[in-house]
């Protein structure tokens, strides 16, 4: 059992040791997984836009999916001040750019409220086989899906297997629904 600063930092080096094209075909892997969920009946998708330089999962492949099967796809941009997000409807029309600390945002867009959301891809780093996750730590997520209704579809996206447990989870944590690796559906 491990605390989530020690998991943040080990998994931040093993995601590090990926290559490109490991990184890729896991990616790829992850996006076909998906597939054989059955969640592609809803109209509202959340989905973050990967930070190359933190090596996350490249989600341009579930973004794929999602315009494939004309979804509305909602991304988010991130306040640091108030550690919360706005989230916005992607279009053609969307503009994006990197903020500061390498995060693709939009510059702005068609405002989403987090009622409408009803299915949301989670970015982490480590997660248990109890559905809790270790993400940065800067508690983005936590306070968006707080926000969202109870039924929202909390989905985290992971290169590598659960842990056992996570020792530091608290009561406000959210915990996921499914988290989809790329060999693996984990069910919660």
């Amino acid at each position: 059992m491990a605390s989530k600063a020690e998991l943040r930092k080990a998994y931040k080096k093993k995601r590090q040791a990926l290559s490109v094209s490991q990184l890729d075909d896991l990616s790829l892997n992850i996006a076909n997984q998906l597939l054989k969920l059955d969640i592609w009946d809803y109209n509202y998708y959340h989905i973050f836009l990967s930070i190359a330089e933190q090596r996350e999962v490249n989600t341009d492949y579930i973004l794929n999916i999602l315009s494939g099967k004309d979804k509305n796809i909602i991304i988010s941009k991130s306040d640091f001040n108030t550690f919360e997000m706005t989230h916005v409807l992607l279009t053609d029309a969307t503009v994006i750019k990197k903020n500061h600390y390498n995060i693709p945002e939009p510059v702005d867009g068609i405002d989403i409220p987090n009622a409408k959301i009803e299915v949301v891809f989670v970015p982490l780093l480590a997660f248990d086989k109890q559905g809790h996750r270790v993400g940065y730590g800067k508690g983005f997520y936590d306070k968006f899906l707080s926000k969202c209704r109870p039924n929202t579809l909390k989905i985290g996206l992971s290169f590598f297997e659960a842990e056992d447990c996570i020792e530091n989870t608290f009561k406000n944590d959210i915990p996921l629904d499914y988290c989809v690796t790329p060999k693996q559906v984990y069910r919660f």
